[in-house]
């Protein structure tokens, strides 16, 4: 049953072992072959699972729930702040796709938060509930001048409204056949989004994303579809790391079909590419949209698996380079790498570009993916045999990783 999904079932689990903090408390204090990172992959998951985090409303959220014996109330406790959704909405639809994924979401930006904090160690998460007067509204948690993290961002966005000619136009151009009424397509969309910028240049930023879509054409027809993916972008290549990382999202794709790894790792290759530069933005991962070809219920679980996968396959990494020293030049090239990031996201990213084109979008939210310092210089271009031309290979031809 609804109430018994995984995802709400470890938020039980753990609300046992959380304290509840007021809004304003403190983090917790943050207390090399495949086998030594699995084991600190395990070792991150517990630690940032059950780590306490400032700043989660939890004060807030106790104070709220006004029905100790409601179940659904005393899951959703666990989260950083409340469903955007109403509860008594959620609970009269809770077999609804929709309520399915927001709470998914929900306690997907739960779980990387504590994570993230626990290997943190110093910094806390401002949590900022938002409403969108067109209908809708999100919650966008970040960490900023964190010991490890320089901005860590995790927003959930649940939206509804009708899409922009703008909006419609660019779908359209991905081969969606949409029946507007007077220009107008009512529309649902919620996810979850991510982008993680470290300060030291030896742990590389990730970005995930995954979504749900809804939309009602003229007709009455209803069309959804999932979309999202994970991608590692590393300012110097350590292979042992590139592997980790592809090969857990490989095992939570080959749950569900051994074709959607290979598929989506090279949706993911050809998707994040500057094609000014003529490099990717990062070493990849997997990445994907559009996806109706099968149920909505085994589409959901591949994106559950997808979700899930975001801690172990990152954290170990993090914990493996968080303490590295560096020197002035290796964080100059961190600087000019963040502004090829910052260049991809503003040219090319079809997120962005939609959710700049939505009526009633928080900017603020939608360029909380761009990192707080960034650097261009004028034909900057490394020796061949540097260890900065090293990654330059990489991205200029993408590799098979797990082969």
């Amino acid at each position: 049953s609804f109430l018994r999904h995984p995802v709400l079932r470890s938020c039980r689990a753990l609300r046992a072992q959380l304290p509840v903090r007021a809004l304003h408390g403190s983090s917790a204090p943050a207390a090399r072959g495949r086998a030594s990172l699995l084991a600190a992959a395990g070792a991150a998951l517990v630690a940032g699972l059950t780590a306490g985090y400032s700043h989660l409303q939890r004060a807030e959220l106790a104070a709220r729930i006004p029905s100790p014996g409601d179940e659904m109330e005393q899951l959703c406790a666990d989260f950083m702040a409340l469903p955007v959704t109403p509860m008594e909405q959620l609970r009269e639809h809770r077999d609804d796709m929709k309520s399915r994924m927001e709470l998914m979401i929900m306690g997907t930006q739960a779980e990387v938060c504590r994570a993230l904090a626990q290997a943190d160690g110093a910094a806390s998460f401002t949590v900022d509930r938002w409403q969108r007067a067109e209908g809708g509204g999100g919650i966008s948690c970040v960490l900023q001048d964190g010991k490890v993290f320089e901005k860590a961002g995790v927003n959930v966005s649940v939206v509804h409204g009708y899409l922009s000619e703008e909006s419609i136009r660019q779908m359209k151009s991905r081969g969606k056949s949409l029946k507007t009424k007077d220009g107008k397509l009512p529309f649902c969309a919620m996810g979850v989004s991510s982008v993680i910028h470290p300060k030291n240049p030896h742990v590389p930023t990730i970005h995930f994303n995954y979504r749900y879509f809804e939309i009602e054409e003229a007709d009455g027809n209803r069309q959804w579809w999932f979309g999202g993916g994970t991608d590692l972008t590393p300012t110097y290549l350590d292979q042992e790391d590139v592997v980790h990382f592809h090969q857990t999202l490989k095992d939570a794709c080959d749950k569900h079909s051994p074709t959607f790894y290979p598929k989506y790792k090279k949706w993911c290759d050809d998707y994040f590419f500057i094609n000014h530069r003529g490099e990717s933005r990062g070493v990849g991962g997997i990445f994907f949209d559009d996806l109706d070809f099968a149920s909505k219920e085994e589409l959901f679980a591949f994106v559950e698996s997808c979700a899930k996968a975001v801690v172990p396959c990152y954290l170990p990494i993090v914990e493996k380079h968080k303490n590295d020293s560096f020197t002035p030049e290796e964080k100059l090239w961190q600087q000019l790498r963040r502004g090829r990031y910052v260049e991809f996201n503003l040219v090319y990213d079809r997120g962005t570009k939609f959710g700049l084109a939505t009526p009633g979008s928080r900017i603020e939210s939608i360029l909380m993916s761009l990192p707080l310092t960034a650097r261009w210089e004028y034909n900057h271009i490394p020796p061949e045999d540097s260890k900065e031309g090293e990654i330059l290979k990489v991205l200029r031809k993408p590799r098979d990783w797990v082969h």
